[in-house]
């Protein structure tokens, strides 16, 4: 059947047609409305608005920073229509510009009204937090986070809903400044009156570790803090109050003077308990053997917990009968549980000195039993000082060896020494042994014979040695004998002529007789002289050529002999 031109639409009934069929549902540009999910694909949701073409969303503008999407099909959101049925034929919309200008207007009506708002932190960006108020980014600065700044990290604050105030809004710019602290400082003043009205002294009160210093605690007691001394801690000894407590713990103390006019508190949390000196355990008496824990070590001993209740103390020259005891982390470790005598009990500074040595017998009592003087003993170094070394000579005591008993060469003596290391094993002798002393002193170089002996035994004073000059001064020459024995000619004993008493007659390396006149055993050289040497020689022409009692000099014996050679 063929139609009739009458039968055909005309481009004006077509479009009136299409627009009286959208009627009632054609949407604004610039407004909020409501659409309806139609397929979630690829990151994308596509919203039906009513338009004549449908629009599509990413999927990160449905949920929170942080958070998972929750949608399905069919749900419904509001959303905003930036533009309809552009050239390319595209509805576009935005789903977080709906929810910034909801949002907006709420906020904007509590911050004029100082009403509460509720926001979830979402990241830590620099000098605070990056905060969600309903799909609006605020910031959290972090100084605003708390009044009591008791809280030890901000990522503890992630995700989780706050309470705030709006401190600052620019809708033109986009900025939101909040504050938590501005409520926490409300909460606090209600807080802090109720206190104040129910405090006293005597006063148990539970609250929270808010600082901790060197000096002790402050514990925020919900509106004001007070102060825990590191001496009101415990009744033993606490080396820090961050060994017994942490920031942020929940505790009870106790009120022990209260500054109403200050607002100052002094708080206790040994008070809590009975103080043990009031009534000690029957094994702490003087004399008695006890079991103890090592507290703390430092350089003058160590510190002790005794029942877990009694502060006690060791002091270095009661650690070890060791002369020179060494450092007492050598000895014991913290936390060791050693034996140990009590020794003094004060009350007062609620103390008890012990001892460790003296669970032992004094090996000194028993020493001459199994040493004696010449022994030699095959032991270890154990300390190097700058006058010698300690060697061992028992468990518990130690010997010297002084730096001018390690040669019988004193020049090298200190050369010597620094050959010597902790650890070394060295062969010693045993010189003396006092024992009300306690003191053992030892040598090394008295191992072997000593080289001046040796040579005063082939040349003993008033016998004839020669040897090299092997250094002049103005006042002596210094002779370089055999077995490295030194000898000092002093000018005086250079000649009987005194005009011959000179020691530039002399040179270096000049072989010289002289005589052995005497031995300085401190400095370890022998005294010579030319000049005896010249005496004898005299006394010997005397004897051969003349008489004591002629009255004839050397020189006129001198002048006889040679006239009659002539």
């Amino acid at each position: 059947m063929e139609k009739t031109l009458s039968n055909k639409l005309s481009n004006e009934e077509y479009e009136a047609l299409i627009a009286k069929t959208f009627e009632g549902s054609l949407v604004k540009e610039k407004t909020i409305v409501s659409g309806k999910v139609v397929s979630i694909e690829n990151d994308l949701v596509t919203i039906d608005v009513g338009s004549k073409s449908e629009g599509r969303i990413p999927v990160s503008e449905f949920h929170r920073p942080g958070q998972k999407p929750e949608m399905n099909v069919g749900d419904a959101f509001d959303v905003f229509i930036e533009n309809v049925d552009n050239s390319n034929g595209e509805t576009i919309l935005s789903r977080e510009k709906a929810i910034k200008q909801q949002s907006w207007n709420k906020l904007q009506d509590s911050f004029d009204n100082n009403k509460v708002v509720t926001g979830i932190p979402f990241n830590r960006v620099k000098g605070g937090m990056s905060v969600d108020l309903d799909g609006v980014v605020a910031f959290l600065p972090g100084s605003q986070i708390d009044t009591r700044q008791i809280i030890k990290d901000t990522k503890e604050l992630l995700n989780k809903p706050l309470d705030l105030m709006i401190l600052k809004m620019d809708k033109f710019r986009g900025n939101i400044v909040v504050s938590r602290k501005a409520i926490s400082e409300v909460e606090l003043k209600e807080q802090k009156e109720e206190l104040l009205n129910s405090i006293k002294e005597g006063s148990i009160i539970k609250g929270k570790v808010k600082n901790i210093t060197d000096y002790g605690a402050f514990i925020d007691l919900g509106g004001m803090d007070g102060l825990v001394h590191i001496t009101d801690i415990s009744w033993t000894k606490v080396n820090s109050p961050s060994e017994v407590l942490n920031l942020g713990d929940d505790i009870n103390v106790k009120v022990l003077k209260f500054d109403q006019e200050l607002s100052r508190l002094s708080l206790g949390i040994k008070q809590l308990t009975d103080n043990p000196w009031d009534n000690l355990d029957s094994d702490i008496e003087t004399n008695n053997n006890v079991e103890a824990k090592v507290n703390s070590i430092n350089d003058t001993g160590i510190n002790l917990l005794i029942n877990d209740k009694y502060d006690g103390v060791i002091t270095l020259n009661e650690m070890t009968w060791l002369k020179k005891p060494p450092h007492p982390s050598k000895l014991v470790s913290i936390n060791d549980i050693v034996n140990v005598k009590i020794i003094n009990i004060d009350n007062d500074k609620k103390k008890i000195s012990c001892s460790l040595k003296q669970t032992k017998s004094n090996p000194w009592d028993k020493l001459n039993e199994t040493l004696k003087i010449n022994d030699i003993l095959e032991t270890e170094v154990v300390n190097i000082v700058d006058f010698g070394i300690f060697v061992k000579v028992h468990d518990e005591i130690d010997g010297m060896v002084h730096v001018s008993d390690l040669s019988w060469d004193e020049k090298i003596s200190q050369q010597t020494l620094e050959q010597y290391k902790k650890g070394d094993k060295v062969k010693v002798k045993i010189l003396e042994i006092s024992v009300e002393k306690e003191r053992i002193s030892l040598g090394i170089k008295q191992l072997d014979s000593d080289p001046l002996q040796e040579f005063l035994d082939k040349n003993p004073v008033k016998s004839m040695v020669s040897g090299k000059i092997i250094e002049i001064d103005d006042k002596f020459l210094k002779i370089g004998l055999e077995n490295n024995i030194i000898g000092t000619i002093k000018r005086t004993n250079l000649s009987k002529d005194k005009n011959e008493q000179r020691v530039d007659r002399f040179a270096l390396e000049e072989q010289v007789d002289s005589i052995v006149i005497s031995v300085d055993q401190k400095t370890r050289t022998l005294n010579l002289s030319i000049k005896e040497i010249e005496i004898n020689d005299e006394k010997k022409a005397l004897s051969k050529y003349g008489s004591s009692d002629s009255g004839a000099s050397l020189g006129d014996i001198l002048g006889s002999i040679l006239k009659k050679k002539e």
